[in-house]
């Protein structure tokens, strides 16, 4: 069913790839990233901690927007996104057995920065295993090193006609809203899978620079 024109008057502006300091690697703050959202012009924001939902679970109830509680699982062949969780999914299984989980839930499967190995990226076979249960194709990531991982993913999406989606991938506050889509409001996974094949993608590469944050602070972490 298509989506009313109404609904598309009323754009939501989604970063759909965050983390808070319940992630190994962040050290922002709820109420700090609510404050930065609410003076950026964010409206919706997907919380991707890695491991943990607590995080996404505690903002939902306090922030003035939409909160779409997600977790970024580490599975045995690279990092896998599951959107609208209720439980969290523990890491180190297969990407088949992740990508049952999160359908368990009624989540939705997002693919985070394919092909930048510079990262944890779903590698190239496992992800054609699971093709067919991918919700989302993350495009432009704001962490994104190479333009042309970007190029590569959005070919991706194109070829299975998968909704494209992009966020900051913060986990610093001055990250946030680097990257994000323009979209019409939802109500749910299969509203907003609706409502993502309409969005406009922004966004502006963070430097790299913002690495050495991360992997300072998952080192802080480690040793306290």
């Amino acid at each position: 069913m298509p989506i009313e024109s109404e609904e598309i008057d009323r754009p939501l502006r989604a970063d759909l790839h965050i983390h808070t300091e319940y992630s190994m690697d962040s050290a922002s703050k709820i109420e700090d990233i609510i404050s930065t959202c609410v003076k950026k012009g964010l409206n919706c924001l997907s919380v991707t901690d890695h491991g943990a939902i607590e995080g996404a679970v505690k903002m939902q109830k306090i922030a003035p927007f939409k909160v779409i509680i997600s977790e970024e699982i580490l599975t045995r062949n690279g990092e896998i996104i599951g959107m609208f969780l209720k439980e969290k999914i523990s890491g180190g299984l297969s990407p088949q057995d992740t990508v049952s989980l999160i359908k368990e839930q009624g989540g939705l499967v997002y693919i985070p920065h394919p092909f930048d190995r510079f990262r944890s990226p779903l590698d190239e076979q496992a992800l054609e295993e699971i093709i067919g249960s991918v919700d989302i194709i993350e495009v432009y990531n704001a962490r994104i090193i190479l333009l042309r991982y970007i190029s590569q993913a959005q070919a991706l999406a194109e070829k299975y006609n998968l909704p494209m989606g992009a966020g900051s991938d913060a986990h610093t506050l001055g990250e946030i809203g680097k990257s994000w889509v323009e979209m019409p409001d939802f109500d749910g996974p299969q509203g907003f899978l609706k409502a993502i094949r309409l969005a406009k993608i922004h966004g502006h590469r963070s430097s790299p620079f913002v690495h050495i944050s991360s992997s300072l602070q998952k080192k802080r972490k480690h040793d306290t």
